[in-house]
């Protein structure tokens, strides 16, 4: 039998009816023999409102205290789910961040594991006892609750999983797997069966919702295997030990699996992105270091960069993207620095979306560039910016645009499931 570790979501947690059905899926794991650790998020909308009561008791409220807050939405998720299991006869109690303990540093509201106590807990799963356990939240060196930023719980569980050395982490979720696209964009889009560590950071890192980042780079650290499933399934749904869902793996097993190497394995888009233009920059060496240098020190994270070739007069455009969300920031602190930096003005556009062609077939198949590019000149959709990696191509497009540019790229690259009509 296996050692498994299973995740639930918001959605799955949000109310007791929903928790009802996930101490059945669970309850089912620890039937079939196994070894199971749940970790569970907040309730859906729960995190959200214990943040609005923070910003109302101090709007510059202390670190410290915010994570004692919040924090507690999924302790009131791990109690309940045990007091669940426990009525339907099964064996369960749930394990605090800091019973564990689960040991962290770095900065309150945006922590970072360390380490993970698990004598205690591999014992009481090996008498058969199943463990609940509240992700997003640890302990720091000094004794206090800590939070793991949002998004967290995915990245507790895969961190525990390493190490209790479980065979695999199921992340339930409210989709049933790794799709190639958005399949409320593209109706032919896939569900596909396995996805590398890479290819998933990618997708993630580009606007795919299925897991988040830090989790996906933890389970490539550690080697863990993590499957994506649906916590929605009726009660005659096949096991999870039947692979449903799809699984993440490192290129080795991948390769074991013989299976051929597609150029693409999917499309992801983001509309959280926001363009910045700088004009006439002057055309030296350091001007460009003066633009980065003071927003990466504020934690500012630039993605795509262009710049245009120099004017007569020694000077040149400069064109990136930051997160919406940091968009106020950017634009303040350049605007700071106009007289060092020397540029003219400062044009902005939140109107736009990053379309990304993933897939780790592109280390040895020539032409993906030119496919997407020509595919996209052909329906009249204007490429604003590019980056790339050694299997990403990502491009930057008018927001209204999107839905049509990832409709056509998913059939250029022979994505799209035969037989299913298109919208």
């Amino acid at each position: 039998m296996a050692r498994i570790v299973m995740k639930f979501g918001g959605t799955s947690m949000a109310g007791t009816e929903r928790i009802r059905r996930v101490a059945n899926i669970v309850r089912r794991q620890q039937a079939a023999g196994h070894e199971v650790a749940v970790v569970v998020s907040a309730m859906a909308g729960e995190t959200d409102r214990l943040v609005g009561f923070c910003r109302e008791a101090n709007p510059l409220y202390d670190p410290a205290e915010y994570d004692v807050v919040v924090a507690s939405g999924e302790q009131v998720t791990s109690g309940l789910l045990a007091l669940t299991l426990q009525a339907m006869g099964c064996k369960a109690r749930s394990w605090l961040g800091w019973q564990l303990p689960v040991h962290t540093k770095e900065a309150h509201a945006k922590a970072r594991i360390t380490s993970i106590e698990v004598e205690a807990l591999l014992a009481s799963m090996q008498s058969g006892e199943v463990a609940v356990i509240p992700g997003f939240q640890g302990l720091s060196a000094d004794g206090r609750v800590t939070t793991l930023g949002r998004g967290g719980s995915d990245t507790s569980a895969v961190a525990i999983a390493a190490a209790i050395g479980a065979d695999r982490c199921d992340i339930y979720t409210d989709v049933d797997g790794v799709y190639t696209t958005d399949p409320r964009i593209v109706a032919r889009a896939r569900k596909l069966e396995y996805v590398t560590y890479e290819e998933m950071l990618e997708l993630a890192s580009v606007g795919a919702k299925v897991l988040q980042t830090r989790s996906v780079g933890l389970a490539m650290k550690e080697g863990v295997r993590v499957q994506v499933l649906s916590s929605f399934v009726d009660d005659d749904a096949p096991s999870a030990d039947e692979l449903p869902g799809t699984m993440i793996v490192s290129d080795v097993e991948m390769e074991g699996l013989k299976m051929e190497s597609q150029q693409v394995t999917g499309i992801a888009h983001d509309k959280n992105d926001a363009r910045i233009v700088l004009t006439r920059v002057p055309d030296r060496p350091g001007a460009v270091s003066g633009i980065f240098s003071p927003l990466a020190e504020a934690a500012i994270n630039v993605d795509m960069i262009i710049q245009n070739v120099g004017r007569d007069k020694g000077e040149t455009d400069v064109t990136f993207t930051v997160p919406q969300a940091d968009l106020a920031r950017a634009q303040a602190l350049l605007e700071d620095r106009r007289g060092e930096i020397g540029f003219n003005r400062i044009i902005t556009d939140t109107k736009v979306a990053k379309i990304s062609v993933v897939g780790v077939g592109m280390r040895s198949h020539a032409g993906i560039a030119a496919t997407m590019f020509r595919s996209l000149a052909e329906r009249g959709i204007n490429v604003q910016a590019i980056s790339t990696s050694e299997i990403k191509i990502s491009v930057l497009i008018d927001e209204d645009e999107t839905e049509l540019a990832v409709r056509v790229l998913h059939t250029a690259y022979g994505l799209d499931v035969e037989g299913v009509a298109a919208e």
